[in-house]
């Protein structure tokens, strides 16, 4: 059952956190040309928790989204996703890419979608890599898309929507396998303040309903009110963690 209304702050969950970034590092090159992109990062996000990573250019946020999303291996340190250990010094599961599809959604500050398809079957498509039956995958395509209100553009192509509509159909393909934990990149910075405003409640709705965590890198000053946390680095190290009064406005 989706929740009406509008969006509330949520408090930190007592279970166990979602995502636990323990003592994380990454460097690239070795000797005089070694650049450490993060330097022993530790984080944990909750259940129904909306948190933003903050910090200049290079600070290592980007790194920091890609070693929790399994795109990028950290150098050391310890990764859990949803109670399952899945970095210790190395990765422990030989298979990430499904990993990914069955626990991460991605969202992105450029749409990604496919311009050769419509909207259904942009959003379908990762449900059947991720095995389920074609009729099957467009029905909760179709559903999601009339969830985030983009159902009369299901047909559409994506050259054929606003930036708004083209964004909520990324947030509609990123959650179609529903996932725990969704990471966004700059999920707004080409939005307007009212969308952005529109996307970032929309995201903390379902971070509610579907007891998820939602991390965001962000420079996006509008949508700061948005978030229950902020995680603030700066040389590729956690400079403060700050806990927020989400709100809706």
């Amino acid at each position: 059952m989706l929740l009406e209304g509008k969006p509330v702050a949520a408090a930190p969950s007592s279970k166990q956190p979602l995502v636990q970034v323990e003592k994380i590092s990454k460097h690239f090159g070795e000797g005089a040309t070694r650049v450490d992109a993060l330097r022993e990062v530790s984080i944990s996000v909750y259940p129904k928790e909306v948190v933003a990573l903050l910090g200049p250019s290079g600070s290592g946020k980007t790194t920091l989204l890609n070693a929790i999303g399994c795109i990028m291996e950290p150098s050391s340190g310890h990764l859990t996703l949803d109670g399952d250990l899945v970095y210790d010094n190395r990765w422990l599961k030989s298979d990430l890419r499904r990993l990914r599809l069955d626990k991460i959604g991605f969202i992105f500050q450029t749409n990604n979608l496919l311009p050769f398809l419509d909207c259904t079957d942009n959003v379908a498509l990762v449900l059947e890599l991720a095995g389920w039956e074609g009729v099957k995958a467009r029905s909760r395509a179709i559903e999601l898309l009339d969830y985030l209100e983009v159902g009369h553009r299901k047909h559409a192509l994506p050259a054929k929507l606003s930036g708004g509509e083209a964004q909520r159909v990324a947030i509609a393909r990123a959650l179609a396998n529903r996932p725990s934990i969704i990471l966004a990149d700059e999920p707004t910075a080409a939005l307007d303040s009212r969308r952005a405003g529109i996307v970032m409640d929309l995201l903390r709705k379902l971070a509610i309903e579907q007891n998820a965590a939602i991390i965001a890198v962000t420079h996006d000053d509008k949508i700061f009110n948005r978030f229950d946390r902020i995680f603030e680095l700066r040389d590729g190290m956690l400079e403060a963690d700050r806990k927020l009064k989400a709100k809706a406005n």
